[in-house]
């Protein structure tokens, strides 16, 4: 059976290093569609991961993957697309490029001939009733998405605000954990931020940024990576204090916002 584990947190990096540890130690062992020859079996459940105040600090936890500059990236890939025009042509079968970014498929949805912007469509349902149960996003393309090699992994966002703070719900299909959850979180809570910055604007005060909750139907860490997470991640849980494992966002934002030009024109570059 495929365990379903649940934590809370009250900040990313907790709520991040708590999903790990209980991964690690209640995931079941199970092979995945690109394992290679001689791979052990990666760790996976279902998992929800609460985040009670997604704001608060510290927001960065050092063990992820790749530098601040990457993250940085990150975020302005998924909030601001600066690297949709990387997605491939579907009408040209040599066109090798990316399947999608998650950008492209939340602000420039494609169904047929009609382009969405959901995102702003979500606020829109927001500003007219802050309560409605109607406000989401997708990513998934039935007409695309069931034989393609590299499909979305985010599946959709939902939100909702309740005592002027938007919640957020996410959904994912399958998530890398240890190498990946961080930055999609981070980069989320990002987007929730811009999300209840337009709906402040159409209703004229302000709407807070509420709970975040993230949900993965397989949450796992891949059996080659497994000695890395040990090394890396347990070694620096098990010998640092909370404090020195992460940092405050505060305190390196303008390092990371020195970054972007730099980020921009590489993405010029892709």
């Amino acid at each position: 059976m495929i365990p379903v584990l649940n934590v809370c947190g009250r900040t990313i990096p907790e709520a991040w290093e708590k999903s790990l540890i209980s991964l690690y130690s209640n995931g079941v062992d199970i092979a995945t569609q690109y394992d290679k020859p001689g791979d052990p079996p990666s760790k996976d459940a279902t998992m929800m991961i609460v985040v009670e105040d997604p704001l608060a600090e510290p927001m960065i936890h050092l063990s992820m993957p790749g530098g601040f500059e990457d993250l940085q990236e990150y975020v302005m890939e998924v909030c601001d697309g600066i690297k949709d025009h990387c997605v491939r042509d579907t009408n040209n079968p040599d066109d090798k490029r990316w399947e999608y970014t998650y950008h492209q498929r939340l602000f420039d949805y494609v169904d047929g001939n009609v382009e969405v912007d959901q995102i702003e469509e979500m606020c829109l349902q927001l500003s007219r009733c802050l309560y409605t149960r109607r406000a989401q996003a997708i990513t998934w393309r039935v007409y695309e998405d069931n034989n393609c090699y590299d499909p979305p992994c985010l599946q959709s966002i939902w939100c909702r605000v309740l005592n002027n703070q938007l919640c957020m719900n996410v959904r994912f299909r399958s998530r890398d954990a240890f190498l990946a959850a961080f930055m999609n979180m981070f980069a989320l809570v990002q987007l929730q931020v811009k999300i209840a910055q337009r709906v402040s604007d159409l209703v004229g005060y302000h709407i807070g940024v509420g709970r975040y909750v993230d949900f993965s139907d397989s949450y796992h860490i891949y059996g080659k990576d497994i000695k890395e997470f040990e090394q890396r991640f347990l070694n620096a849980y098990n010998t640092r204090p909370f404090e020195k494992r992460t940092a405050h966002y505060t305190a390196i934002k303008e390092l990371m916002d020195e970054a972007i030009p730099g980020i921009l024109e590489k993405a010029k570059r892709m």
